[in-house]
């Protein structure tokens, strides 16, 4: 259910919108499109962290297709207190990607129950637009690893459960977007 809050007099609906779809999709496009059509200070949450130079050169990518509306903060670990941080009047924040989030929580050791926890009610209190990016890992076939069987569980059951919260869900395949909610 969308929540209300005053910006400039006027009502506005909070929506919070998920938006799902296999790799190289176009969900990021989707999402950044989404954002720049609302009013607002725009504030991209970027959760990627640079460990090689082709994730430096994707980032440099991502960061190239923005323009100066954009502030970025960089939130590898700290999405939900960055979140509630962020969130505020005449502001539109944009989450790429849960999936590297999720990464980050597993390979760091982070308890994961705990983080998602404290995301979805970061999520439910936030008092500006979120759009949130995530990856669907659980199209494919069943990873031969015991790591990467846990991750798609955990990134699957975080999917859920922000689809469950969110106000609009989409899944992007090849550039288009189908709506899946409401």
């Amino acid at each position: 259910m969308a929540r209300l809050y005053v910006l400039q007099g006027k009502w506005i609906d909070v929506v919070l919108t998920f938006i799902t779809g296999g790799a190289r999709s176009g969900k990021s496009m989707r999402a950044q499109m989404l954002a720049e059509s609302q009013e607002g200070d725009l504030v991209y949450l970027a959760t990627a962290q640079a460990f090689d130079d082709e994730m430096t050169d994707r980032i440099a990518r991502h960061q190239a297709d923005r323009d100066a509306r954009w502030r970025t903060v960089e939130c590898p670990i700290d999405l939900p207190e960055t979140i509630a941080r962020e969130a505020g009047e005449g502001r539109v924040l944009l989450v790429d990607c849960l999936t590297l989030w999720t990464s980050n929580l597993l390979l760091g050791e982070h308890d994961f129950a705990a983080a998602s926890q404290q995301l979805l009610g970061a999520l439910a209190s936030a008092n500006s637009p979120v759009i949130l990016v995530s990856n669907e890992v659980g199209m494919g076939i069943v990873p031969d690893n015991a790591l990467a069987r846990q991750f798609r569980d955990m990134a699957g059951r975080l999917n859920q459960q922000v689809a469950a919260i969110a106000d609009r869900a989409e899944l992007v395949v090849s550039g288009l977007s189908l709506t899946l909610k409401p």
